[in-house]
């Protein structure tokens, strides 16, 4: 055999025969020896990919009592043992977490839920650890399916025996530690002689489920892993009140509400109106600005810059030599009257929200008392607000960058604790994505520290990640692009995006047909059964819906030219309604509300599956709620969203979800017409005409 060669040296000399290239020698840095270990090397599992988390765990995920808040992980470890793993939780009043055990999903993906019960803040965790115990078990089963025997294997149970006995006596059950100790013993005696019968009874235990519920019941701990992030030692749940959750939200200007036209309208008048706007079934009666307006650059009707004797001013234009946000419109009442109109909506079961616009008139005392809070020309005077081509000279916008933020912040803060001394439980935050992410965060959480109550509406219609940060830093409800969806596919993309993502954790939708500040183009041409679809699919595609009050009823609809604006705007003027006028529309309103409060499905979002139905402009959608017979609450949706054409289609009802034999006949009850339809397996027909009725909502009775 030829013995290996030498390598061959590399060459020093270049190729080129016009110069040698100077050789250096480089030194390699050399890594150096750490010292430093884990703090614990024998933790052996990995906790990670753990759902829900925001952001790291930045940010909490939001519920309302009763919900369940259902968990999972990726957890696995080296080797082949088995693993425990228990979810932990708990109320911030509470001293220790309780314990829930999580059950292995499928490729080392585990779950396991909990119940919010109480309102506040929770906090929860993973820990897991190697089952020592769990997978002695597993290897006895080989073994004695492999005809070996255990004698020493009895031994080393016994020993994981006596550590379930001493935490089954810590935990103060004597009985589970009598038997426990019995087991132990039994395993020793089966050890000392395996033709003894006391040795086949003593496999037989070790096999048996007995062990294993024990072994799961006082679980040998040892070096555990707890889930850890980069913000904090658990993840948070915001538990508001259940209004959060289900809402039913009416807007009226209060000086629009008088019954006599051309009077402007009092808190007594609102007061007034409040048996009709409850028997509809709202429970929140939500309220533009009801401050003084300044005088100053005052718009006249339609935004003219010209202000005619007699107008009114823009309710947003807040501010004037009677005070600014912590006052209250003269015209309107007092701040008595205020507090009796909250008294009196209480007694009819609903809040009254009032409307945060960080904005001030020139007249405004901020504007004298506080210059350095607003932005300055290069002239030294105060920058009006615009948003080009539009100019707002009756409004100047709050400076958050100025020097003296600090003192701006604690003033906001102070305004609302002043509503909340009112009595104010609800704040709608007028154009919230222009103030800094920063300012929402600190005072939502410091109102909610002297006011649990107090919810936070975010009105921004902006960038999708500007209104989900809005919601992550605090706001319970937020507005949405349904306005603008109108389609059947858009409507559902829309809504997959807002409840089976990440958004259904911390984003709670409130969906509105339109504003006091929005006419859709959709709705412009004053068609009625378009006002229909898209009142009714705001109300039961989302527990959270809105309508802007008497103007959405009568279906005003007449643009300002090329704008989704309404002519003569009721923000410009005082209008006068005809609060006694009822059509279509207010009875579907009316009965589709009582619908609502009925039916626990249409008290949630999340939980809607959206059907097969071959036609396009069809769309159908189930809501349940409930799972044993007693309390299941079944709903299909049906809705024809072309607002022109009848439509006849098939839906597939997916009866696998719902526990329905393909050959079973179950009964829909409409609960908008009162009809009944006997309905056999999954594909079923249905016939729409949107001049009669464009929708079904059929209550499945099996």
């Amino acid at each position: 055999m030829n013995s290996p060669k030498s390598p061959k040296k590399p060459s020093t000399r270049s190729r080129s025969t016009s110069a040698t290239i100077p050789q250096e020698t480089v030194s390699l840095p050399t890594a150096p020896i750490s010292n430093t270990l884990p703090t614990n090397g024998q933790r052996r599992v990995v906790i990670e990919k753990v759902v829900p988390e925001i952001d790291g765990g930045r940010f909490p995920i939001k519920a309302v009592p009763g919900d369940v808040i259902a968990v999972e992980a990726d957890i696995f470890a080296d080797g082949h043992d088995y693993l425990l793993a228990r979810l932990l939780y708990k109320h911030t009043d509470d001293d220790a977490f309780q314990e829930t055990s999580m059950a292995l999903l499928v490729n080392d993906r585990w779950g396991a839920s909990f119940v919010v019960e109480k309102q506040g803040r929770y906090t929860y965790t993973i820990e897991a650890w190697v089952d020592h115990p769990g997978s002695w078990q597993h290897e006895i089963h080989l073994k004695v399916a492999d005809g070996q025997t255990i004698t020493s294997e009895l031994l080393a149970g016994a020993q994981y025996v006596d550590g379930m006995a001493q935490r089954a006596e810590r935990a103060g059950n004597e009985h589970d530690a009598d038997a426990l100790r019995e087991m132990a013993a039994l395993f020793r005696a089966g050890a000392a002689d395996p033709a003894d019968a006391q040795y086949n009874e003593a496999v037989s235990v070790a096999e048996s489920d007995q062990f294993t519920f024990y072994t799961k019941l006082y679980p040998e701990r040892q070096h555990p892993t707890r889930y850890m992030h980069d913000s904090q030692n658990s993840l948070g749940v915001e538990v508001d009140r259940a209004r959060a959750g289900f809402s039913t939200w009416y807007c009226l200007f209060p000086r629009s509400a008088a019954r006599e036209e051309g009077k402007h309208g009092t808190f007594r008048d609102v007061e007034a109106l409040l048996p009709r706007i409850a028997g509809m079934g709202f429970d929140v009666l939500y309220l533009p600005p009801i401050h003084p307006i300044g005088m100053a650059h005052r718009k006249g009707k339609n935004n003219s810059v010209v202000c005619q004797p007699g107008d009114p001013g823009v309710p947003y234009g807040i501010g004037s030599e009677l005070g600014g946000h912590d006052a209250i419109h003269p015209e309107l009442g007092t701040v008595e009257d205020f507090k009796h109109l909250i008294a009196i909506a209480a007694n009819y079961g609903m809040e009254v929200a009032m409307d945060l616009a960080i904005q001030c008139s020139p007249d405004h005392p901020w504007a004298k008392e506080h210059p350095e809070w607003f932005k300055k020309r290069p002239d030294g005077t105060i920058q009006y607000a615009e948003n080009p081509p539009k100019k707002y000279q009756d409004i100047y916008p709050v400076y958050f960058e100025t020097e003296d933020w600090q003192n701006l912040w604690q003033e906001l803060k102070r305004v609302l604790l002043v509503w909340a001394s009112w009595g104010v439980r609800i704040v709608r935050v007028d154009n919230p994505h222009t103030k800094p992410f920063a300012f929402w965060e600190w005072v939502i959480a410091e109102v909610k520290k002297e006011f649990p109550d107090m919810l936070f509406l975010s009105e921004a219609f902006t960038k999708p990640k500007v209104m989900q940060e809005l919601a992550k830093r605090g706001f319970a409800h937020s507005y949405t692009y349904y306005t603008w969806r109108n389609n059947k596919a858009e409507l559902q993309q829309y809504m997959t995006e807002l409840t089976q993502g990440e958004m259904k954790y911390f984003f709670r939708p409130n969906f509105w047909p339109t504003t006091h500040d929005i006419n859709p183009y959709s709705l412009q041409g004053g068609h009625e059964p378009q006002f229909l679809i898209r009142y009714f699919m705001a109300a039961t595609l989302s527990s959270n819906y809105g309508i802007y009050g008497p103007s959405f009823e009568l279906m005003e609809h007449i643009p300002f030219p090329n704008k989704e604006e309404y002519l003569n705007s009721e923000k410009y003027e005082i209008k006068y309604w005809d609060w006694e006028k009822t059509n279509k529309l207010t009875y579907l309103i009316g009965l589709t509300n009582r619908i609502r409060r009925e039916n626990a499905a249409l008290q949630q979002t999340n939980n809607i599956t959206f059907c097969t139905v071959n036609d396009d402009a069809v769309m159908a959608y189930l809501k349940t709620s409930g799972e044993s017979t007693v309390d299941a609450n079944r709903l299909l949706i049906v809705v024809n969203t072309d607002a022109y054409q009848r439509r006849a289609a098939l839906v597939q009802v997916p009866i696998w979800q719902l526990g329905i034999h393909p050959d079973q006949t179950y009964q829909v009850h409409d609960l908008l017409t009162g009809a009944y339809y006997p309905w056999k397996g999954e594909w079923n027909f249905v016939d729409l005409d949107p001049y009669v009725l464009p929708m079904h909502l059929f209550r499945i009775e099996v």
